[in-house]
């Protein structure tokens, strides 16, 4: 994987581009202040795969990143946390390698968590993620993770734990 600025000092960014294709089948995002449709165009026909314009938000870069992994095959869609394991690309969550059988909301709401494993994340942020809003009852969070906290309880110790005042983080037991 590949992010390549256009403006290089003492090599252009295009043709550093053609040196990368000419040995590589990497995935390369093309960064750059130039958003004339032109430069898009040629960069996108020389061989980047994805073309971001600056000034541009990280999570998008994030974002962009991820999607040409996914679609190369090499993007990590499997978590394993203990005896918890996540695979997003099958929509599975396993416990103590038993199959758990959880909503669609349930198992979004657990990708989350497991893709943010170790870090506080607040009811905003989860609901964002979960639902993309940030204006429900906060109470639905809340619901949920009870509701998720009991099924992943029912095959091993707690890994769902609340944060007072802050939020929720999933980490294996101990």
């Amino acid at each position: 994987m590949v992010v390549l600025d256009v403006g290089l000092p003492g090599r252009d960014g295009f043709a550093l581009l053609e040196a990368v294709r000419a040995r590589s089948a990497a995935g390369v995002v093309m960064l750059t202040a130039r958003d004339g449709v032109e430069d898009r165009v040629r960069g996108l026909r020389a061989g980047s795969d994805d073309y971001l314009v600056k000034p541009f938000d990280l999570t998008e870069l994030v974002a962009r990143v991820d999607a040409l992994l996914r679609r190369m095959g090499k993007l990590q869609r499997r978590t394993v946390i203990g005896d918890l394991e996540v695979t997003v690309d099958t929509g599975t969550a396993r416990r103590g390698g038993q199959e758990l059988t959880l909503t669609a909301t349930e198992f979004k709401l657990l990708a989350y968590l497991a893709a943010q494993r170790d870090r506080v994340v607040t009811k905003t942020q989860i609901l964002t993620a979960v639902w993309g809003y940030e204006d429900y009852d906060p109470n639905l969070v809340e619901v949920h993770v009870s509701a998720l906290r009991r099924k992943l309880e029912e095959h091993g110790e707690r890994v769902v734990h609340t944060v007072r005042g802050l939020g929720y983080t999933l980490r294996a037991p101990k």
